[in-house]
């Protein structure tokens, strides 16, 4: 039964698109088609580059108005690729144009949106009027043309014929829409290089944001915390010496208890000190992940199955983020799925090197509900890693970060 509610559940907007695209479709085609055949005319001419620029910056606008199309209708969100660079001079201008990716990739897409748009329209609207005089084609007979039919199989076969071609309209639309989305996610949207630059620069000001705030919290913490232990402890120390030269002798019993109270001190203070350095560099990375990871998994409050298979240690910042992976994943199990049970796999193969953390909790986790997922998959991003999360509600949750072994 929910194999048939979600066959059958086409969205308003997959049926809009297919209506209100066709118009649009019919002119973007009709505009790609008379710039590939006018360029080709003119291109022996001087007419050709200025041509070809102008219906470029034309396919450019075209390519922005089905990305907005297919975002409110589909429901696709379609990144808006970067502005064209506008430096000083015509010939710089021009051929700044001419070697836009976006441009040539949204007159391809104009060219492939042509037979969509008719096959969206056709399956949304021509198939179902065509279904509805199928069912009624024994009514019409009998209305057009009393008397005896010459072949009644055809009455008979007509209406099972329209309702199983009715029946497969709505799977047409949906998949029509499918391949509509992937099409203008591939086309319409930033070329590859143009969308890992975004990702560098928003991975780096993710970057430097995070250790400015950790460089301000270890200055509070220190002026307010160990600074003021250390102040402390000089007092102590001060009043120790005071009761070492008392006109009456030292004073045994207050300077027992003095340095008592300064060692307590000493202790205290090298405890914060060790607290504030942990998050700069774990100790046990020293060692690699094969000896950093049991310990961070014996720590665990869910028990935490451990398989490891790391042939080579990577790179130190590649260990040192994925260490802070496993860390900050495992403490979202404890804190949020209220699991049993987890696994830890550390893996190593062709270059790259794969951690998946597993656990048979609720379920239910993904990007931007608070665990930390959205932070962790921008500070991967920065040492071009990837965050994949599989969490269905119920469970199980499995997520994996995947870095290359050598930066």
């Amino acid at each position: 039964m929910a194999e048939q509610r979600r066959y059958l559940s086409v969205r308003g907007g997959e049926w809009a698109f297919a209506v209100v695209g066709l118009p649009l479709a019919l002119l973007g085609g009709a505009y790609a088609l008379a710039v590939f055949y006018a360029g080709t005319l003119l291109s022996l001419t001087v007419f050709g580059l200025p041509f070809v620029a102008a219906a470029l910056r034309g396919a450019r606008g075209l390519g922005a108005l089905h990305r907005q199309l297919v975002g409110r209708l589909l429901g696709e969100r379609v990144e808006q690729p970067a502005r064209l660079p506008r430096p000083a001079g015509v010939v710089a201008r021009g051929r700044v144009v001419l070697t836009d990716p976006i441009a040539w990739r949204s007159l391809l897409y104009l060219v492939l949106r042509l037979p969509l748009g008719v096959l969206g329209f056709a399956a949304a609207v021509a198939v179902p009027l065509v279904c509805g005089w199928l069912i009624g084609f024994p009514l019409w007979v009998r209305l057009l043309e009393p008397g005896p039919r010459p072949a009644p199989w055809m009455g008979a076969a007509s209406t099972p014929l329209g309702l199983v071609v009715l029946a497969a309209v709505p799977g047409a639309v949906r998949a029509l829409s499918g391949v509509n989305r992937r099409l203008a996610r591939l086309l319409l949207g930033p070329a590859r290089a143009q969308r890992r630059v975004r990702e560098l620069e928003t991975a780096r000001a993710t970057l430097l944001a995070q250790n400015n705030d950790e460089l301000r919290r270890l200055e509070r913490d220190l002026h307010d915390g160990t600074q003021a232990r250390l102040v402390a402890l000089a007092i102590t120390l001060s009043l120790a010496e005071d009761a070492l030269a008392p006109a009456a002798g030292p004073d045994l019993a207050r300077l027992r208890a003095l340095m008592e109270r300064a060692r307590g001190q000493t202790d205290d203070t090298v405890t914060e000190l060790r607290r504030l350095t942990r998050g700069i560099h774990p100790v046990t990375l020293d060692g690699g992940l094969g000896e950093a990871l049991p310990g961070l998994t014996a720590t665990s409050p869910v028990p935490v199955t451990l398989h490891l298979d790391l042939p080579e240690r990577p790179d130190h910042v590649v260990e040192r983020a994925l260490y802070f992976c496993a860390a900050e994943l495992l403490t979202n199990v404890a804190k949020h799925s209220a699991a049993r049970s987890a696994a830890v796999e550390a893996s190593a193969t062709d270059g790259r090197v794969v951690l998946s953390v597993r656990d048979d909790g609720r379920g239910g986790a993904a990007l931007g509900v608070g665990t930390g997922l959205t932070g962790l998959a921008e500070r991967l991003a920065a040492v071009d890693g990837a965050l994949r999360i599989d969490s269905p509600p119920g469970g199980p949750t499995v997520v994996t970060a995947e870095l290359p072994t050598r930066l």
